[in-house]
């Protein structure tokens, strides 16, 4: 077991309550150890008070439970697929936190309304395609997968971290764990500006390009001048 990474997957699962964006267990964060190819998660129902790093448990990209004696979560193959089609994260978040499930639900990109937003995603955030019958009846959890990475094959993963699944909710994700948490965090707090924004003016546009192109680059990518180098 790599135990850095089983205790950054743990920590990082217990932020998710610490920042509210749990309730009971209805989420999960996942790390990769990207040499020995193995992924780290929550172990499936389990109270995030009650975790510790060596309950994490470690599946290989089959799925197949190498470290940890107990169940991982149900949303394991999602985790692994987004793993295989995105080579350069090294994390993975699934929450159900109100805002963003909202706008998931009701299958409505997240729109970026202001440099709030474009201070971490490039745009709106996608939903992705409502999934059909037979890929909810079989293989449910690696399809939620496919339908992400089929929403972004023209998108680049790391300049849009998250994902609203339709009448589902959101996965985000990060070079690390701890990246992912905060991402989803971000993402929380966007889709609840942009409700309150549409509340305010149903017609309201979008940011300009920009503006966009003003706050997302200037934090990220080479000419990136925001923060201490």
């Amino acid at each position: 077991m790599n135990k850095q990474i089983a205790t950054d997957v743990c920590q990082a699962n217990i932020e998710l309550q610490k920042q509210k964006l749990v309730t009971f267990s209805w989420g999960n964060v996942s790390g990769l150890d990207a040499d020995e190819k193995i992924m780290y998660i929550k172990p499936s129902g389990v109270p995030y008070d009650e975790l510790t790093p060596e309950m994490m448990v470690g599946v290989n990209m089959d799925g197949d439970v190498v470290y940890g004696k107990l169940k991982p979560s149900s949303d394991t193959p999602t985790h692994l697929e987004l793993y295989r089609s995105f080579e350069v994260i090294g994390g993975v978040c699934h929450t159900h936190s109100p805002y963003a499930t909202m706008w998931a639900q009701a299958c409505k990109d997240l729109p970026c309304f202001g440099t709030t937003h474009a201070d971490y995603f490039y745009g709106n955030v996608p939903v992705t395609p409502v999934m059909t019958s037979e890929e909810i009846k079989s293989d449910y959890e690696l399809n939620t997968g496919k339908v992400i990475v089929q929403r972004f094959e023209k998108i680049d993963p790391l300049e849009m971290p998250a994902v609203l699944v339709a009448n589902h909710a959101p996965f985000t994700w990060g070079l690390t764990p701890q990246k992912a948490v905060e991402n989803a965090a971000v993402l929380e707090q966007c889709a609840f500006m942009a409700s309150g924004t549409i509340s305010i003016d149903s017609n309201q546009k979008a940011i300009s390009q920009s503006l966009l192109d003003k706050h997302y680059l200037r934090k990220h990518g080479k000419s990136a001048y925001y923060g201490q180098s």
